[in-house]
């Protein structure tokens, strides 16, 4: 029997990365985006990092105005950062950890230490009728203080089952299957992403509960190649393969 459909969605922040590496006009996250919704996405996911190191304020505004699809602003629970959300009203807000020293998000965001900012944060955005998303390892203690800090959704950080050989990705695997079904449980829509590509996704894609994934690196890279319509379009392909 097949699942039910697995939602995508794509970063193009890895396309703003390529620009801001010349500090150039070019190329445009924005109209990424829009080849992105051709080839099949869902939802068009921006991470604005406090250091703006890729996507700048002008991509999100360009890209509530544009996409055709949903929105999500993935970003750190600052003050800035909310008061950006709510000029915006993205769709979806996705509360991220943030270091200035990291290459890319390394790890969850420890919901349960952060409990009593994080519910006020959530209250905020709720308010302006925007769903919040935590992006949390798979740990059954940080899907309740998600629950508990009153998040809609949940998104679970892939990136140790993408690090770790073919071989070994079992037990983290399994880990990532049992943190769904948990937050399934509890109410919470479930995605999952970091990490994610044409030769690993496949098992996660296959999760029962997983109702949406968020993929960036490995679909930009692979349009370097082929074009972004056609590296979605790819990717939409495999996970509709792993829910049959």
């Amino acid at each position: 029997m097949a699942l039910a459909p697995c939602r995508l969605g794509v970063n193009v922040d890895h396309v703003a990365t390529v620009r801001e590496a010349r500090r150039a006009v070019y190329p445009d996250p924005v109209s990424a985006a829009t080849f992105a919704e051709l080839g099949g996405a869902d939802q068009i996911t921006v991470h604005l990092r406090e250091d703006r190191r890729h996507v700048q304020d002008r991509d999100v505004r360009l890209l509530r105005e544009t996409c055709r699809t949903l929105l999500n602003l993935e970003m750190a629970a600052t003050d800035e950062m909310v008061a950006i959300a709510l000029a915006i009203k993205p769709d979806l807000v996705t509360l991220v950890p943030e270091r200035r020293e990291e290459l890319t998000t390394e790890g969850g965001l420890d919901v349960a230490a952060g409990r009593a900012h994080l519910v006020d944060v959530v209250r905020r955005l709720h308010e302006a009728h925007i769903e919040v998303s935590t992006f949390i390892d798979p740990d059954g203690g940080q899907v309740e203080a998600s629950k508990a800090v009153g998040a809609d959704r949940v998104e679970f950080h892939t990136g140790r089952y993408c690090d770790l050989p073919v071989g070994a990705r079992g037990p983290e695997l399994e880990r990532l299957r049992v943190a769904c079904a948990h937050a399934r449980a509890a109410g919470l829509v479930v995605a999952g992403g970091h990490g994610l590509n044409y030769e690993n996704v496949l098992p996660v894609a296959a999760i029962p509960e997983m109702e949406e994934l968020n993929i960036g690196h490995a679909i930009v890279a692979r349009a370097v190649l082929v074009g972004m319509e056609r590296a979605v379009r790819d990717m939409v392909e495999l996970i509709r393969f792993a829910r049959r």
